[in-house]
């Protein structure tokens, strides 16, 4: 492998077919490119994707009741079913259930301070929200049990309203008019679910009691303990069957239920990903062989026009794994060489394409509060695959020139010398 004269002859080859040389490591260089491209893009929307989910809780659920659509134990459909605070108590002590908020609408919501005011959400809600919701505190905290017990008039304001109302100066400790009812600042947040902070948060008590609310509760956030989507559909259904019988209506009325199983959503669009990846290791793979075939036929042709000359080398005597080595090491180095400058140029595409986005994600979340839209996020190969996927192309081209070489060295030294 290390005798000079070999690599010279074999340098001297290449440089007299130039042409062919090129067009066997364009078709091998094309093929790990290429498959570094499919997998940078396949990675990229995956991890976009995941990222949107991550905005909230994973495995969060959301919970709200309507009117029923079928008849139940004599009782005629269109009944209105309407949630109170014992269907809270009775959600959060069910086995899977982590956290779990209650939330009544508020109607209205014209905030007010000092002379600006402006048109937003007050969303009445129990301390665990911040974590169905993955709400991120950028100054002060968010409402707490103390808040609940004694229906404090506290609010936690999304930075938008922060921004519209305060222009900057101070808010924590002031006091907001919601609907001309003046509520204490204790926070500013995040909101993890968007791009725009709008919505304030109350305590589900003070919303109630201020709000002629009553003991009503609107919709329930919570999240559950599971890994899977059949452990998730699981908890669904006990959630369901639970509020079914206390209400008195079908567990399969969705009417009467609405239910949005987000860590279902999530594992169903992660195994549709899983297959687009699988799939595109097929094209890989089958661009990648293309490439091999190119290198095996091309190193077939060498043989055919080389067969005069080894003949004669065998003659004076030349042993056939000399010969075997000579073919075999021309096509490895073509192989090696055009794989790296393929995977050099597809992962340095794909490191550009990663700047980009991430200076437009960057640019995005700057004038959206922290929050970017994405769809497409670290567009990367793994170096790993990629240095694993490059060794199995020099393995493959080294196979696909032992075919020629072994042909090579069963060629006869008379019949060679016969060849026209």
């Amino acid at each position: 492998m290390f005798d000079i004269d070999k690599w010279q002859e074999i340098f001297a080859t290449i440089k007299k077919n130039k042409m062919r040389t090129f067009l066997t490591g364009f078709s091998v260089a094309w093929g790990i490119f290429m498959l570094m491209i499919l997998l940078g893009a396949g990675n990229g929307l995956s991890n976009g994707v995941a990222q949107n989910f991550m905005r909230d809780a994973v495995n969060a659920m959301w919970l709200w009741s309507g009117r029923t659509s079928i008849p139940y134990q004599g009782m005629k459909e269109n009944r209105q079913i309407q949630f109170t605070n014992a269907d809270y108590d009775l959600i959060r002590e069910l086995n899977g259930i982590e956290h779990t908020s209650g939330r009544y609408f508020i109607s209205g919501n014209r905030f007010a301070y000092g002379n600006e005011f402006g048109e937003y959400t007050a969303i009445t809600c129990h301390p665990e929200l911040k974590d169905v919701e993955s709400i991120e505190m950028t100054s002060g905290r968010f409402i707490n049990e103390l808040d609940i017990r004694e229906a404090r008039k506290s609010v936690v304001l999304g930075k938008d309203i922060y921004d519209a109302l305060f222009k900057g100066q101070e808010a924590l400790g002031e006091y907001v008019k919601i609907n001309n009812v003046p509520f204490k600042v204790v926070g500013i947040c995040l909101e993890g679910g968007g791009t725009r902070h709008r919505n304030a948060y109350i305590p589900v008590s003070t919303g109630q009691k201020v709000f002629n609310g009553a003991n009503r509760l609107h919709n329930f956030a919570l999240t559950i303990n599971a890994n899977s989507i059949e452990e998730s559909k699981l908890i669904e259904d006990r959630v369901r069957s639970t509020l079914a019988r206390k209400h008195k209506f079908d567990e399969t009325d969705r009417a009467a239920l609405g239910s949005y199983n987000k860590l279902e959503n999530y594992l169903q669009t992660m195994r549709i990903f899983e297959a687009i990846k699988i799939f595109i290791w097929i094209i890989g793979a089958g661009t990648l062989i293309a490439g091999v075939v190119g290198v095996s036929n091309i190193m077939l042709i060498v043989v055919k026009e080389r067969t005069k000359e080894i003949g004669i080398r065998k003659a004076i005597g030349a042993s056939p794994a000399s010969v075997v080595g000579l073919v075999l090491l021309e096509s490895i180095l073509i192989t090696t060489i055009a794989g790296y400058i393929g995977l050099v140029l597809g992962t340095g595409l794909m490191e550009g394409l990663n700047f980009f986005v991430e200076q437009q994600y960057a640019a995005s979340a700057a004038s959206n509060g922290g929050n970017g839209d994405i769809i497409f996020r670290n567009p990367t190969v793994d170096l790993n695959i990629a240095a694993t996927a490059t060794m199995l192309l020099v393995f493959a081209g080294a196979v696909a020139g032992y075919i020629p070489a072994k042909r090579a060295a069963r060629i006869k030294p008379i019949e060679a010398l016969r060849d026209e």
